[in-house]
């Protein structure tokens, strides 16, 4: 079974990918959410992968992050839904909404979702409800952007021996300090005398 799929982008379209690793060319469904995402075609691309077999087709079903593949597999065990309808509610709806909708048991929201009636919706609530965890950290702890030198100290922090998490706390801070740090070496700095205090 394929798990994990890395390679080349050759193309994209709202509702597939065309992924080429190791010289084969993998045809990826993805949803609307998932394409909006993906970076221009030639450049690599890293997806999840649900592969789901029937005995007259071998599918690939690919997602950015493992919360939104956790939830497409959560959603294929809901009766009456396969994974071609699993891919279009997760293009409806981003997976933090969708899960917040389904534990929240907000069937005006679900049935907003195209191919999703009422009696669909009262089933994913029903079936889903208990299954689904609190809340996506991964999503909900969104890093903030950085600048690129911003990104050149966390590069050269990390090189130091130093984890990610607190070298973005240490730039983080400095930054919101607001005191001068138009340069490299000032930044570093400060990120560096803020870590090791």
């Amino acid at each position: 079974m394929i798990a994990h799929l890395r390679g080349k982008l050759l193309s994209k379209h709202p509702n597939q990918a065309i992924v080429e690793a190791g010289g084969v060319g993998y045809d990826v469904t993805i949803s609307v959410s998932a394409f909006s995402e993906l970076p221009a075609p030639g450049s690599e691309v890293a997806f999840f992968i649900h592969t789901h077999v029937r005995e007259d087709v071998i599918a690939l079903y690919g997602f950015l992050r493992t919360a939104e593949k956790q939830l497409f597999e959560k959603l294929i065990t809901v009766s009456g839904i396969g994974p071609k309808l699993a891919i279009t509610i997760l293009s409806g709806m981003a997976a933090n909404d969708l899960a917040a909708a389904i534990r929240g048991n907000d069937l005006a929201r679900l049935t907003r979702i195209p191919g999703i009636g009422k009696k669909t919706a009262e089933r994913m609530v029903l079936e889903l409800r208990d299954k689904l965890p609190a809340q996506d950290t991964e999503s909900s702890t969104a890093t903030p952007a950085t600048t690129p030198m911003q990104e050149d100290v966390l590069s050269a922090l990390t090189n130091l021996g130093y984890q990610r998490p607190a070298a973005e706390k240490a730039v983080a801070a400095v930054t919101a300090k607001g005191t001068s740090t138009d340069s490299f070496e000032e930044l570093f700095r400060q990120a560096l005398a803020a870590l090791t205090r």
